[in-house]
């Protein structure tokens, strides 16, 4: 229980950290570390992976809805001075956040194996 409740807070707290950087003022986004599509990938393969932990029955839900605002996200931007809504921008983000719930679907069956009884 306080795993669950651990890992969702975590995620929320990623996905209001990523909205923020993207949408807030320009004197609060991060300089790139890794480029800029580095760190998009990164940041959302983060947040993929723990809404994919966080929410593990609903995996597939929450991978749909992500993509779907990561799109929203995008086009927001077109309202933020000095911001851009990019295509490309979209598909590192979207495919970075399933990449993160597809590993977390690896780790929960990784586990699962581990957690079986070898005897039978």
């Amino acid at each position: 229980m306080i795993n669950t409740t651990l890992l969702r807070l975590v995620a929320w707290l990623l996905a209001a950290a990523v909205t923020f950087v993207t949408l807030g003022p320009q004197d609060v986004r991060p300089h790139p570390v890794i480029g800029q599509q580095g760190d998009h990938a990164l940041a959302f393969l983060l947040v993929g992976i723990a809404f994919g932990l966080a929410y593990p029955q609903r995996r597939w839900t929450a991978s749909v809805v992500a993509v779907a605002l990561i799109g929203l996200l995008e086009i927001m931007q077109l309202w933020v001075p000095g911001r851009h809504a990019r295509f490309e921008d979209f598909v590192v983000d979207a495919l970075s956040a399933c990449v993160g719930f597809a590993l977390s679907a690896a780790a929960d069956r990784m586990m699962a194996q581990f957690g079986e009884d070898p005897t039978r």
